[in-house]
């Protein structure tokens, strides 16, 4: 007989107007990892609120059943006290506190009403050497470490609860190859010691790696579950339960622009570009970059984190923030005044950042307000926005890009990853850009949402556009770009056409440079 932890059956919640849930039912095994996969706004964040008492026993229909009892949490706390534990995709960590002041806040070592500090720091070296971080000291501020290490001292907090049941949405969203692995074997290494985990993530091949269990959840209803040790299933399979489709490929099919006997505009050409760091001026942080982008042309940009893609695209469009720059941009053949972000917009070009949540929208505002932002001028009249035109516009962009929504006043907060990075090209698109630096634009969205994505960035270039594609995922890059160019530690390292690039020829340059 199977030996279930948990079982969630029909589990049905309604919002106003909206079934997020329609009936769900879900079986994880004692001791195993339990992969729940969907698109984006199918339902599986909501299936886990309703799971650690986010959303309380009274708000859903259904019955949740933990190690054979029927249970029915109020709030978070409930939950927590059976050992199930949750890691969400924004880490609930408090920066300027300590890694022991954070394992156990709310959680405290007390004793007549006083935190034993030596017992709460000999407990946090203890849990951090069991989530491979031993070299760290307890008195390390949070804030000072970086996201892969801020997610291990997460799942040190939750070790530290006595966890049995551990949920981790988008885990490693925002890591580094390296850093993955080694959250990914950790779970493994949890795995052995009898702890379950349920694992939310849209990169189906940290599923292949560590997933004894599937389920796909379409729509708010759960439409399948699979069992990784006896059948062979593969990527695709688990793509057409998420989609309802057949996705053979997974980037849409695109011509290069032109052909060799016919010239391409350069659109942009950065020559001679160094940056040094504002607060040390010996410090540098980008070397001599010397690149191109021509009309109608994917041109993407690898390494891996820390290489130093980001703090480039962020120095080209203007956000130098006190840094020293040296170098020369042309756009259209013109010398470009790129000191601020306004100058930067102005010479034709945008950048679409890699965090949408903190720099690319404004979350508690609606789709029309953000769709504007970067030219208000075009809306508005002697200083005053035209709620007219800004209403026709974001119209018009959510019709071109497909942004489902039932209204643009829908605030983009309550809008799903795939529909927010619509919204951010949306916004930059209406710029009327010649060159459009997108830096990670499929981070966190589904396979589906990633495909409509692509969608528009080939139609971008196909209308001459330039396109500078920062992206960790390699196969994504080769997948879309005509040429790509490799960072490594502020360099550019090497350059290869599409015929010739390859995975292990990038990393080749990474790690030889």
């Amino acid at each position: 007989m199977e030996n279930i932890i948990l079982e969630m059956r029909s589990i049905t919640k309604t919002f106003p107007g909206v079934k997020a849930l329609d009936s769900v039912n879900l079986k994880v095994r004692a001791g195993e990892i339990h992969a729940l996969v969907g698109e984006n706004g199918a339902g599986k964040s909501t299936l886990m609120k309703v799971l650690s008492g986010v959303y309380p026993h009274g708000s859903y229909d259904g019955d949740i059943l933990f190690n054979g009892e029927t249970v029915a949490f109020s709030g978070i706390k409930g939950s927590e006290e059976k050992g199930i534990i949750i890691i969400h995709q924004e880490l609930a960590l408090v920066p300027l506190l300590s890694i022991a002041e954070n394992l156990f806040l709310g959680n405290e070592n007390v004793e007549g009403g006083v935190i034993n500090w030596p017992k709460t720091f000999s407990r946090t070296l203890d849990l951090l050497e069991k989530v491979g971080l031993k070299k760290e000291s307890p008195s390390t501020l949070v804030g000072q470490l970086g996201v892969g290490k801020q997610q291990l001292v997460e799942i040190a907090k939750a070790l530290a609860k006595d966890v049995k049941l551990l949920i981790l949405d988008e885990p490693t969203a925002a890591l580094q190859e390296n850093d993955s692995a080694k959250l990914l074997d950790l779970l493994l290494e949890l795995k052995a010691q009898g702890i379950a985990s349920i694992l939310i993530t849209h990169k189906l091949n940290e599923i292949s790696r560590v997933a004894d269990s599937i389920t796909v959840i379409r729509d708010g209803a759960s439409v399948s579950t699979l069992d990784c040790h006896a059948q062979n299933i593969s990527e695709e399979d688990i793509i057409r339960d998420m989609v309802g489709r057949d996705m053979a490929h997974r980037y849409p099919a695109r011509e290069k622009p032109t052909s060799e006997n016919q010239p391409r505009e350069t659109l942009m050409e950065v020559s001679g570009w160094n940056v040094w760091h504002a607060d040390a001026a010996d410090r540098q942080m980008i070397h001599d970059i010397e690149f191109n982008v021509h009309a109608g042309e994917i041109v993407g940009i690898a390494g891996l984190m820390g290489s130093g893609r980001t703090e480039l695209a962020m120095s080209l469009f203007g956000q130098s923030y006190g840094k020293h720059i040296q170098g020369e941009v042309r756009l259209r053949g013109e010398v470009a005044d790129l000191s601020t972000v306004p100058k930067a917009i102005k010479s034709g070009l945008a950048y679409v950042t890699e965090d949408r949540k903190e720099l690319g929208l404004i979350l508690e505002e609606t789709i029309q307000i953000n769709t504007t932002l970067a030219n208000l001028p075009r809306v508005s009249s002697f200083g005053v926005i035209d709620g007219n035109i800004e209403r026709g516009v974001s119209e018009d962009y959510r019709k071109a890009l497909n942004i489902r929504t039932p209204s643009v006043f829908q605030k983009v907060m309550n809008l799903s990853g795939g529909n927010q990075q619509k919204v951010v090209l949306s916004k930059w698109l209406y710029s009327q850009p010649d060159v459009l630096i997108l830096d990670e634009p499929t981070r966190g969205i589904d396979v589906g949402a990633k495909f409509e994505i692509y969608s528009i960035i080939n139609q971008l270039a196909d209308d001459g556009k330039g396109v500078v594609m920062i992206s960790s995922e390699m196969p994504e890059l080769l997948g879309m770009c005509d040429r790509i160019y490799v960072m490594n530690e502020g360099r550019l390292v090497g350059e290869l056409d599409k015929a010739d690039a390859s995975q292990e020829k990038i990393m080749s340059m990474i790690v030889k440079a």
